[in-house]
């Protein structure tokens, strides 16, 4: 199972909505911006190793850039394992924990959007 992920996602909103909806996900998930570059609707986020109250086994590196194409957004989320001091970890990194981060951060953005009934 590889550390890194990646996924992309087609939304029919636009980059805004989904950058404003990437810094509330990224509030709820109590994690802290590192880099935002609002014209290119992209973010870039640190979060915390306990998420929603629940013990992950690392702190995770995500970022998230919504880009327009044939008239819909594709939301790119990319995302790695931290070591404590906040390096990429590059070995012994926990299974399925950066994959759950990245599914639970795309869920939220959903429901940020209004999309989660579909």
């Amino acid at each position: 199972m590889p550390f890194e992920q990646h996924q992309e996602k087609s939304y029919s909103k636009d980059g805004q909505s989904i950058y404003q909806a990437a810094l509330k996900v990224t509030e709820k998930m109590d994690g802290k911006v590192i880099k935002s570059t609002p014209e290119r609707f992209f973010v870039e986020v640190r979060l915390p190793k306990v998420i929603f109250n629940k013990t992950l086994g690392e702190r995770t590196q995500l970022s998230c850039e919504a880009r327009v194409q044939d008239g819909a957004c594709v939301v790119v989320i990319d995302a790695y394992p931290l070591d404590a001091v906040e390096r990429k970890l590059m070995f012994g990194a926990r299974p399925g924990v950066t994959k759950t981060v990245v599914a639970w951060f795309t869920a939220h953005l959903e429901h940020e959007l209004g999309l989660d009934s579909q």
